[in-house]
């Protein structure tokens, strides 16, 4: 969830999504979005300049198309602070033509599935990535999304701030992948421990 133009989110490693679920459901959280596919281009320039100066420029394909920016990102209360501008897009194949015409390529491609859940106005995404399952709080404010790490049995210290992009590129070094994408064909038969992505898992015991 975006106040404005900003986003404040943080993400957990979690072993199995179907408790999480369960618990949404019985506090009364509304599905905004059932489990959907999603497909994310990230480009970038030649010289790699948006990486460089911790910008993202991302065209997404899920229920609809949608075309983001993200500027660097920065810590507010134990929680992830950056700048977001997203918009739909009438069609995926057109932004992306766009996008190259105007110099930019494809930099990342990577591929989850996720599934959105509102509990009082805090978005709670349950992901499906290559790499594992990971749960991601947006809310208005940090102290309600530590409020409701709690109230879901998630160990604060193990939230992650760090982008889906980051742990996969941890994972590259860890196990000597070659490959570009974070995508489900890549991965698979691989199995991806959290110490090879230097996060743990945020089930309370």
């Amino acid at each position: 969830m975006s106040s404005g133009e900003q986003e404040l989110e943080v993400k957990y490693l979690v072993k199995d999504l179907s408790p999480f679920e369960s618990l949404l459901k019985r506090s009364g959280a509304k599905l905004e979005q059932p489990r959907t596919h999603e497909i994310n281009l990230r480009f970038d320039t030649p010289d790699q300049s948006l990486t460089r100066s911790y910008q993202v420029l991302r065209l997404r394909q899920d229920t609809q198309a949608r075309l983001t920016y993200k500027g660097p990102g920065e810590i507010l209360d134990g929680v992830r602070l950056r700048r977001e501008i997203e918009f739909s897009v009438s069609d995926f194949k057109s932004a992306q033509s766009f996008l190259e015409a105007l110099g930019y390529q494809i930099a990342f491609m990577y591929e989850k599935y996720r599934a959105v859940y509102n509990l009082d106005d805090l978005l709670v995404m349950f992901d499906e990535m290559p790499v594992g399952y990971f749960l991601e709080l947006e809310g208005p404010n940090p102290d309600i999304i530590q409020s409701t790490s709690h109230k879901l049995g998630l160990k604060w210290e193990a939230r992650i701030l760090d982008s889906y992009i980051v742990l996969f590129d941890r994972v590259r070094e860890a196990c000597g992948l070659k490959f570009r994408d974070l995508n489900f064909a890549n991965f698979e038969g691989l199995h991806i421990t959290p110490e090879a992505m230097q996060i743990a898992y945020a089930e309370s015991e």
